[in-house]
Formats: structure tokens, C-alpha cells, sequence
């Protein structure tokens, strides 16, 4: 037998020698090993594996608030990594859907979690982060700068160029958090929808700028 063939026999005994020791350990010795500050499972709706949607674990159990966050592979799957053992309440998250009912689970569960479909637009909408509407801005073009003014493009002259432009948009008052947009829609619902608009943005400390 040649050397080559000594050293494949030699790797193959200690591979089936390996496989054979781990088949015998314990169950739990097992899982501890593969499941060692993870928690895993499936997502499914009633469309089925819900693919790209955020898994949402958090915990007040630990010296400060934890909260993890992951995001669903094409099949629905997750996976939780490095947590400390103690309880998490966990619940998923995405577009298109409502936020599902939480659960608790601690490192070395396997949960499945259920997706629940918005029942309407309005109510997938709810939970769209801020970057989801900015992201739906048209910004005008470099040419529409400086601005012109009501008589002319609508821009304010102050608006000197497109990155000012953007800078205001990014920095003024132009989202709220819902509690302040539903409140205050409650008290305004009279007014048309520029007049409901003001109150919002002349209570804030940059409202010289976005009224600009």
C-alpha cells in the first residue's frame, strides 16, 4: 500500500471514528453544541415561508435592555445568535404584514413563528420605517435650483442648490412619530390638509427652515 493510500484509509478511520462518538452523545449534549446561545425556527403566513422579514427579540432581563433583530432567509428561516440564557419575547415584523402576537423563548429553542397579514394597505403602512416614505421623495432636479418662489417652480430662493434641498428634507419636521401624527390629526380634522400640516411644523425648533 502506497503512502497516498495509507493517508486516505488514516482520514477515513478518524472521520468514522468522529462520526460514530458524536451518534452516541446525549441529546441535550448535542443540542447544547449546535444551539449554544442561538434561537432558531421557521416563518410562515398564510402565503407560506415569509422570506426578508425581521425576527425581533428582546429582553429586560439583562443589566440593560437587549433587543436582536434578524432577517428571514428565502425559505423563512432564522437564526438568533449570541444571547445570553435568559427570556426573550420574540415576534416578526415586516412589510406587508402586521406585527404577530409575541412569544417567549430562551438559547436552544427552535420556534415557529407565525407571520400575520395586514388585513388592509392602511394597516401593512403602520409599521413602514421613516426611510420607506422618504425614499418614495421625488427630488427636483439640480437645474430647479435656486428656487423661484410660488411664481415661479414653487421652491423657495432659499433653497440655493439640490443638496440644500436635501439637507432641510432630511433634518426638518417633516415626520412625526404616530402618536404625535394621530393626535394631532384627531384635533385638526377640520382643517384641509395644508392648514393641519402648520401646527406640526411650527412647533418645531427648525420650523424657520422648513417652512423656508
Amino acid at each position: 500500500m502506497s503512502m497516498r493510500q495509507k493517508l486516505v484509509v488514516l482520514v477515513g478511520v478518524c472521520l468514522l471514528t468522529f462520526a460514530l462518538a458524536w451518534s452516541v452523545q446525549p441529546t441535550d449534549a448535542r443540542q447544547a453544541v449546535t444551539n449554544d446561545g442561538t434561537i432558531t425556527g421557521v416563518v410562515t403566513s398564510d402565503s407560506g415561508p415569509e422570506a426578508g422579514v425581521w425576527v425581533i427579540a428582546e429582553t429586560d432581563e439583562t443589566p440593560t435592555k437587549l433587543v436582536k433583530i434578524v432577517v428571514t432567509d428565502d425559505d423563512g428561516r432564522y437564526l438568533l445568535p449570541q444571547l445570553p440564557d435568559v427570556t426573550f419575547n420574540i415576534w416578526v415584523r415586516g412589510y406587508g404584514l402586521v406585527d404577530s402576537a409575541k412569544v417567549t423563548g430562551r438559547p436552544g429553542d427552535e420556534l415557529a413563528l407565525r407571520g400575520v397579514l395586514a388585513p388592509t394597505p392602511s394597516d401593512a403602512a403602520k409599521i413602514y420605517p421613516a426611510n420607506y416614505w422618504y425614499s418614495l421623495i421625488e427630488v427636483p432636479d439640480k437645474s430647479e435650483f435656486p428656487g423661484t418662489g410660488p411664481e415661479g417652480n414653487g421652491i423657495s430662493p432659499a433653497m440655493t442648490s439640490q443638496a440644500v434641498w436635501v439637507d432641510r428634507m432630511k433634518q426638518g419636521c417633516q415626520l412625526a412619530i404616530s402618536s404625535a401624527r394621530e393626535s394631532r390629526a384627531r384635533l385638526t380634522m377640520w382643517m384641509n390638509s395644508t392648514r393641519r400640516w402648520l401646527p406640526g411644523t411650527t412647533a418645531c425648533k427648525r420650523a424657520s427652515a422648513v417652512l423656508q
